[in-house]
């Protein structure tokens, strides 16, 4: 079972910075909030038609979201690259943030 979690994803909406950060693509900033950008890699649960578990997503520009998905001006790697990096920061700004916990 693949986890999905709707006020997860929300979350990147506050983001108003994207963190994926495409050169040449990337909108940068945007008052109405990010986008989440699931990963494209199987280890994220990602197969054909099947979106990788909520918890892998970074909080994207609609332009950087399109590239990840959709673009022709990076290699898989760089996608893949962009993308990690973007999760990563993501996550970190949620925790500082407070938007997201860990419960004890």
């Amino acid at each position: 079972m693949t986890f999905r979690s709707r006020s997860l994803l929300d979350l990147a909406h506050r983001v108003t910075e994207c963190q994926v950060r495409i050169p040449g693509v990337c909108a940068g900033h945007s008052d109405h909030g990010c986008e989440p950008a699931h990963s494209n890699q199987q280890r994220h649960g990602k197969g054909m038609g099947h979106k990788a578990a909520d918890c892998f997503h970074a909080a994207a520009c609609h332009a950087c979201h399109a590239e990840l998905d959709q673009g022709s001006r990076l290699t898989k790697e760089e996608r893949r690259d962009y993308w990690q990096a973007a999760h990563e920061r993501t996550l970190q700004l949620y925790f500082e943030n407070g938007w997201l916990k860990v419960a004890a």
